[in-house]
């Protein structure tokens, strides 16, 4: 269908003529109702239709014939040219069709009062004169003129419901009205060609006499000039008028996850065929999650609480149905999301569904409209193909139906169960009959559900089959499905005896038995889920349970996989997991509240959410895997919950007035109040965590010391707060600076705001006389102050506005009407504004200065409770049905947000004399000798301290860094394209990870442009060398993100957020007017974008992957692409300030082969050379787009192409570079091409720039190399070398002057410093270099510096630096080699294997001393020595050690090597949580002795939380803990300053100052980080994510 509305948009450029087209006067492809009639209009000078009558749905046109039928028309823009009548209302229906497959219904009348929409139905008031005025809307005046309409149907569906126009479907023009004509196009037509936009055509546009105004006579309305009203367009400017500005990016919001199950049912959830995903309801969103990593996806189109769901046999088609009297059935295709189709039949409650194991059959059960129980079977054979859903059969029945199923081996076979009976039916001849099972002396029981015997072969005949049935007595009844007969008949009891193959008579008289709700059986066993909680697994005699698993609730369902190895279990109180047959293990998926949400709050730190119910429960949830940590049980309802901004603390209020405030650590309760008689509406801690506040519904406001555990009330006032409980759960907000709190009270016309530490009363705002034209009252329903720098308080008002008020004065700055009488939220940037309303999220500009101002979200099928950003402004909350997160997508170079904290806050915990843990909270930036003397204290007091800081990401402010970028080690051989140099300017950039390496050539000095998070892909310069252009592509989903850097002073002057994808390839046209950006493969499309302002003027989407651009050096207009669908040749057409790109695809000529064209390059003679995978160069005539000549010149794929002059530049993955002479290729067949030079360089070629005589040049390979290469001498010379592969280690040399490197290649490389210059390269061929260490200095002589490197075979190699040769080669280890280190005086190497087996080996004979194998059985991840005499302990010696293991044990370990003496001193181990998931990816155990004092071991790991760990070996314990926001991946010490630098898998690099607990973070590396090393002296830090090495300036905290 999709392919058929694309070829019919053809011949509908320019436009249609709707009425023309549809031969309307005729009726035969139109129908009218009721009094439509012709009639003489003398304005118009014309025929004109008019259609009357007192009810406009009985009067209208209806175009086309009917509404099963499309006009199919693809135009974006409609054209209505009408008149609405005088003193009457009228009514348009438009029907759109979305490209996700749905039909959206847009209306629009002055008959509607208020803007509604839906997820399928949009309705927008009208209103007929010259402004806008809430309550104006209404019958239209008697100078009601003719109006020419446009709406943007593409920006309507967009902005609404966030859907894809793809045509338009019908549409019916409703009493009562005058209507001239309607067309579409893709076009702005406008009022006259001034507009810019294009002129109306004649036979569309209304007569002006000679010497008058064209409005003057008739309206003009712009559908788009504002969300939910449209605006009228007399008096516009036409020279003025613009396309409309839209909030960006689109969309903003992007649903990620959801926490919730169920809604209308619990007994619904299904497997996919593959058993790696559930899909599964949740109210009116159906959810598909893979139960490995929690990842949703998610079908949105439902209004009500989906009822039921069902899949084909291979998973690939769902249907679903929602309950409620609007009870549709939707067809999805699953794999792609999309709806394929939506129907309705039954009239209400649809409740059950099945498909055919073929699909083509869908049976469902639901009422009519006498509420009469109907059975309807649909034809969805032709659904996947685009064709309609018919019905089948249909039957009535009286008998009660709980469930039922269409038998896998035909589909036209289905079976039903319900009280009293169970049922086979059959369609036959068009109808469906039923025939009931013979129940004999079981016909009273109440049957819940039926399985059929598992096994789908051909062969065997539907008699065979066994169906069994289960009941809420116990008893199991099998069924001879043949002969429509009791086979068997068995009763489940609690303590089942075993009773072989023996029937049972007398079950009634046995007890109770055990309620099933729920059946499924497979080829092995049949599983069982009861009303006693229990999922139990019975072998199919049911002669015992072998394996059960209790649930805190009923069990609703249960199902086994396809492959048998999983079984599902759904409860009612909301969970949903799945029991692993094989392991015995059982896992939660999912959990949820079980009736509606009233409120949340977040913990930004912890990244947890804390929820209350009306099922009178409290949890808290992780927000990142959705699981429920804990929960509390209340006897009266929660109705708000308010986090503590630093501490594990959060408050509850309820609906009895009490106020209790809990620890989630220690799960008790802190403090309870009752200060509040009636509902608590409103609770908030104050930003510091010093004060708490609650406000009741009968008018009381309470303020707390939350400093103190027992949160003592502090003051009380009463008749403050307006009365009622419509403001809850947030009727309290506080300003970011802690000094106010507002509120609406003591009525709801007055704003209050008070002082928050005293609550004495500030400013008194009164909001009803704020509009003095307005006839009603106008009272505040919500408040919220924005960032203090802006100084605003918004409220939103009962008239649908939100005020702008000032805070300090109470002078109102402005207002808008929004149409949604909700909240409005802040965002932190003061960019965002967020209400919610309509069951919908609605994002807005703040500013309120677009076109279209907002953008709104569906997906609740109940009204949302509250909404809010989450701290770190990266995502919005959302909850009522249930708990929704959603990511915010708003960039952070596009909004200006600065997402640090803006204070950083220690938990500082140590035991009292009581026994009881005190906490306090300090703020990082008090003087740091206070809060050493503090913590000092605590310490003489012989208490551990915890010390916890709130660690979620904090980059520091400018000119504070603690760390400063110095130097970055090696280029990006994974990228293309992504280095540019310019000769005249010297200009030499480059890219590494996600930095810009911007290297002066002649002293080596490196600036960095840092503003990418993600790794560079390619870059380009301006012909003029003033702006580089970088592009990097996104994460999780995320856009690529394109900064455009001023060379001058490195500063990032605009980005570009656009692409799905990464970024293939980057250009500017030769007079730098215009840049090109090309996706990758996943989104192969050309973007074409203005370099003044960088806004997006053209785009083209092709078929295939692109792989390179050029712009034309000769015609500025002219530029070619290549991929894997051949050359496109594309030129830009100007008209005013419109820019179009037009694109002509050219195959690749039938002798070079079926290839891929994977570059090219302009000559400046009006030819384009383009290379292939294959080796071959083509060369084309631009003129006449053809190819006239091909050579082959390389034998691999030639990535790159460059051409200056006569001479043309070649670079392939065969590593060599290549320089032809094409002086003769001057567009004639047969010329030749001459090969003038040729070298081999270390890798495939990935970039190159040269001068403009080809004589000499940078290359890029992806070996991680730049090379200059100069032809006139024929030399080649590293310019920047850097690792190909994973680096694996590091280090220093012990006087500074060398640093090494190993890698996965083999190769352990030394550099000079500070330099940073490659000095030589050890290469071990087949093996990978693991680990490396320098020798330590014994004697001050320059040649006795050696660098030692563990390989993967097991072997130590020593490698002297002044011979730059192999010295020694030592084999201690079967397995590779894991950790490396020289003893403190150099006597011995002491290395580990992954076997954890240590061994203490000489460097001077090879061979191995010792071998200790106390960490036998866990690979070892960390060996240090140092100088320590421990005579304090009785050991001799006078070095200490300490090895770490993955299986968290620490040895530390006294030695004497000289005497052969090697004691164990301590050994650690550290708790960890039991049965770790993903044990294969824990982070690693490190352990390290403090620089600073060695008898201190520093340890961090996977454990019960993420911090690390100070044991000092003399007390023998853990005397301090620095909390972790991730977990560590390598950590270093500092010898000075008391720093510790921790790297994590998130890429953040954590600068920490031990003594005080001040932190950074720095967020410059594209990958995870796996090495960070301080130089000896402190002063040098060095940090690696897999090739990329970045060396920092340490600056200190």
């Amino acid at each position: 269908m999709a392919k058929n509305i694309k070829n019919l948009a053809l011949w509908q450029h320019p436009y249609v003529n709707i009425f023309k087209h549809m031969r309307v006067e005729e009726w035969k492809k139109t129908s009218r109702e009721g009094d439509v009639t012709t009639y003489m209009d003398k304005t118009l000078t014309c025929s004109v239709f008019r259609i009357r009558g007192s009810i406009p749905a009985s009067n209208y046109i209806l175009l086309p014939k009917t509404s099963t039928q499309s006009l199919g028309l693809t135009g974006r823009y409609l054209y209505l040219l009408f008149r609405p009548s005088p003193a009457k209302h009228f009514v348009v229906h438009l029907d759109i069709a979305a490209e996700e497959g749905q039909v959206i219904r847009v209306s629009f009348s002055n008959l509607f009062k208020e803007f509604k929409s839906t997820a399928t139905w949009l309705q927008f008031p009208f209103l007929c004169g010259f402004f806008y005025w809430p309550g104006l809307v209404g019958p239209a005046p008697s100078t009601v003129r003719w109006t020419c309409l446009m709406m943007d149907l593409q920006y309507v569906l967009s902005v609404y419901l966030n859907r894809r126009h793809s045509h338009l479907k019908t549409v019916k023009l409703c009493a009562n009205m005058s209507v001239k004509n309607m067309f579409t196009s893709d076009l702005q037509a406008g009022l006259a060609s001034s507009l810019g936009t294009g002129p109306m055509p004649r036979e569309m546009s209304f007569p002006v006499p000679k010497g008058g105004s064209w409005h003057d006579l008739y309206d003009y309305i712009r559908w788009v000039a504002s969300p939910g009203w449209p605006s009228n367009g007399r008096k516009l400017n036409c020279k003025s008028e613009r396309l409309p500005g839209l909030l960006h990016p689109d969309p903003i919001l992007r649903l990620n996850k959801i926490i919730g199950f169920g809604g209308a049912t619990m007994k619904c959830a299904l497997w996919t065929k593959s058993g790696d995903t559930v899909v599964y309801p949740c109210h009116a969103i159906i959810v598909s999650m893979k139960i490995s990593s929690g990842q949703q996806r998610f079908f949105i189109g439902h209004t009500d609480k989906v009822s039921a769901l069902t899949f084909n046999g291979n998973s690939t088609v769902l249907a679903s149905a929602q309950t409620g009297i609007q009870s549709v059935v939707r067809v999805w295709n699953y794999l792609k999301a999309s709806c394929l189709a939506m129907f309705k039949t039954h009239a209400h409650s649809l409740s059950s569904l099945s498909f055919s194991y073929s699909g083509g059959v869908l049976c469902g059960v639901g009422k009519d409209g006498h509420s009469k129980t109907m059975v309807v079977v649909w034809n969805t054979l032709r659904v996947t193909k685009g064709g309609e859903v018919s019905v089948l059969a249909k039957a009535h029945t009286d008998v009660d139906i709980q469930t039922m199923k269409i038998a896998f081996f035909d589909d036209t076979r289905m079976v039903s169960c319900g009280r009293d009976n169970v049922r086979l039916w059959r369609v036959r001849s068009g109808s469906l009959r039923s025939c009931p099972v013979n129940l004999g002396e079981y016909h009273a029981l109440d049957f819940t559900d039926v399985a059929f015997e598992e096994g789908h072969s051909a062969d065997r005949e539907p008699e065979d089959r066994t169906l069994f049935a289960s009941s809420r007595s116990g008893h199991i009844l099998e069924i001879n499905y043949g002969s429509v007969a009791i086979k068997n008949v068995r009763r489940l009891l609690p303590a089942q005896q075993p009773h072989a193959q023996r029937r049972e008579k007398q079950t009634f008289s046995m007890g109770m038995g055990i309620a099933v709700n729920s059946i499924s059986v497979s080829s092995a066993f049949c599983a069982t889920g009861s009303e006693d909680g229990f999922l139990r697994l019975w072998p199919l005699d049911f002669s015992t349970v072998f394996l059960e698993a209790e649930h805190e609730g009923p069990v609703s369902l249960v199902s086994v996989s396809d492959d048998g190895l999983s079984v599902m279990a759904a409860t009612t109180s909301g969970n949903l997991g799945y029991l692993d047959v094989s392991s015995r293990g059982y896992s939660t998926l999912m959990r949820s509240h079980t009736d509606g949400v009233l409120g949340f709050s977040v913990d930004g730190i912890r990244r947890r959410i804390t929820t209350a119910s009306c099922d009178r429960t409290v949890r808290v949830w992780d927000m990142d895997s959705m699981q429920q940590l804990y929960d509390f049980v209340s006897e009266d309802t929660p109705c708000s919950v308010a986090f503590h901004p630093s501490l594990q603390v959060f408050s509850c209020g309820s609906s009895s007035g009490l106020v209790r405030v809990f620890d989630i650590a220690s799960a008790k309760l802190l403090a309870e109040h009752k200060q509040h008689r009636g509902e608590v509406v409103g609770l908030a801690f104050s930003p510091d965590g010093e004060f708490m506040y609650s406000a009741g519904s009968l008018g009381s406001l309470a303020l707390y010391n939350s400093s103190q555990e027992d949160h003592h009330v502090l003051r009380v006032l009463g008749n403050v707060v307006a009365r009622g409980t419509e403001r809850a759960p947030d009727a309290l907000t506080v300003s970011s600076d802690n000094r106010c709190l507002a509120f609406v009270g003591p009525s709801e016309y007055i704003v209050t705001i008070m002082a928050a530490r005293s609550l004495d009363e500030l400013l008194r705002v009164d909001v009803s006389i704020l509009d003095v034209e307005s006839t009603s009252l106008d009272s505040a329903l919500k408040v919220c102050f924005s960032p203090a720098s802006i100084g605003h308080l918004l409220v939103t008002t009962s008239a649908n506005k939100i005020l702008w008020i000032s805070a300090n004065t109470g002078r109102l700055l402005r207002e808008v009407v929004v149409l949604i009488c909700m909240p409005s939220l802040l965002s932190e940037d003061g960019r965002f504004l967020l209400t919610a309303g309509h069951n919908a999220v609605k994002v807005w500009d703040y500013s309120m200065q677009l076109d279209v101002n907002s953008q709104m979200f569906i997906g609740h099928s109940q009204p949302i409770r509250q909404v809010n950003f989450s701290p770190d402004q990266m995502a919005v909350v959302s909850v009522g049905d249930a708990i929704f997160f959603w990511d915010f997508l708003a960039h952070p170079q596009e909004t200006g947000t600065d997402r640090r904290p803006s204070a950083c806050f220690y938990t500082l915990t140590y035991p009292a004399q009581s026994g009881r843990f005190k906490k306090y909270l300090v703020v990082a930036n008090i003087p740091e000798h206070v809060f050493n003397l503090f913590l000092l204290f605590c310490l003489l007091s012989k208490h551990s301290v915890c010390l916890s800081p709130s660690q979620s990401t904090a980059t520091p402010e400018l000119g504070e860094e603690g760390l400063s970028l110095k130097a970055v080690i090696g280029y990006n051989g994974n990228g293309r394209a992504n280095m540019v140099w310019n000769p005249e300017t010297g200009l030499f950039a480059y890219s590494c990870g996600c930095v810009v390496v911007v290297e002066n050539l002649h002293t080596g000095s490196q600036r960095h442009w840092l503003g990418h998070t993600e790794e560079i892909s390619c870059l380009a310069v301006t012909n003029d060398a003033q702006t580089v252009a970088s592009a990097a592509g996104g994460s999780g989903g995320s856009r690529s993100l394109i900064c455009i850097w001023n060379v001058h002073d490195g500063t990032c002057s605009n980005t570009i957020s656009y692409h799905r994808g990464a970024v293939q390839a980057l250009s500017f046209s030769r007079d730098d007017f215009f840049f090109l950006t090309v996706g990758d493969f996943t989104d192969p499309e050309v973007a074409l974008w203005s370099t003044r302002t960088y806004q997006l003027l053209s785009r083209v989407s092709v078929s295939g992957p692109l792989h390179d651009v050029a712009f034309s050096p000769s015609a500025a207009s002219q530029l070619a692409c290549v991929g894997s669908q051949g050359l496109y040749f594309c030129n830009t057409h100007t008209q005013g300030m419109d820019v179009e790109l037009k694109v002509q695809r050219v195959c690749v000529p039938e002798e070079v082969g079926d290839v891929e064209l994977t570059a090219l390059c302009y000559n400046a003679n009006s030819i384009l050379f383009t290379g292939t995978n294959s080796g071959h160069v083509c060369a084309w005539d631009c003129n006449t787009q053809r190819c006239f000549m091909t050579w082959e010149a390389d034998q691999g794929e030639i990535g790159v192409l460059l051409c200056r002059g006569n001479r043309l530049l070649t670079g392939s993955n065969t590593r060599r570079l290549r320089l032809w002479g094409v002086a003769a290729v001057q567009g004639m067949r047969g010329a030749l091409v001459l090969l003038e030079q040729e070298m081999m360089l270390d890798g495939t070629v990935v970039s190159a720039a040269f001068d403009d005589v080809m004589d000499m040049g940078i290359v890029g390979t992806t070996a991680g190399t730049l090379w200059y290469i100069n032809w006139v001498d024929n030399t080649s010379i590293r310019l920047i070398s850097g690792h190909k592969s994973k680096v694996n280690d590091v280090v220093f040399s012990p006087d500074e002057s060398h640093f090494a490197t190993c890698g996965e290649d083999g190769s352990v490389r030394v550099w000079s410093a500070p330099s940073n210059e490659l000095v030589v390269q050890f290469q071990v061929l087949n093996q990978s270099c693991g680990s490396a260490c320098w020798s330590p200095v014994v004697s001050p002589s320059k040649g006795a510096a050696c660098v030692v490197g563990g390989y993967s075979d097991g072997t130590l190699r020593i490698f002297r630096l002044a011979s730059s040769e192999m010295e020694l080669k030592l084999h201690p280890h079967p397995v590779a080699v894991t950790a490396i280190q020289y003893s403190a005086n150099g006597q011995v190497i002491l290395s580990a294997g992954r076997d954890g087996v240590m061994a203490v080996s000489s460097p001077v004979t090879g061979l191995t001393v010792r071998i200790i194998s106390d960490h036998k059985g866990a690979p070892i991840t960390t060996i240090q020595c140092v100088k320590k005499q421990y005579k304090e302990f009785g050991l001799e010696g006078n070095e200490m050690w300490l090895a770490a293991s993955a299986d968290r044990r620490v040895s530390v370990w006294a030695a004497d090597w000289m005497k052969d003496k090697c004691e164990l001193l301590d050994w650690l181990t550290f708790p960890a949580p039991a049965n770790p998931e993903e044990s294969d990816s824990l982070p690693p155990s490190l352990a390290a002795f403090s620089p600073i004092d060695p008898g201190l071991v520093v340890y961090t790991g996977y454990g019960v939380e993420r911090e690390l760990s100070f044991y000092s070996l003399a007390k023998k314990r853990v005397i301090k803990k620095i909390a972790l926001s991730h977990w560590a991946m390598c950590f270093s010490l500092s010898s000075k300053g008391h720093l510790i630098a921790v790297g994590s898998k998130e890429r953040v690099l954590k600068l920490i100052k031990s003594s005080s607990g001040r932190f950074q973070d720095f967020l410059h590396h594209s990958d995870s980080l796996q090495t960070c090393r301080f130089s000896p002296s402190g002063k040098l830090l060095f940090t690696v994510a897999y090739n990329e090495i970045l060396l920092w300036e340490v600056q200190g905290l």
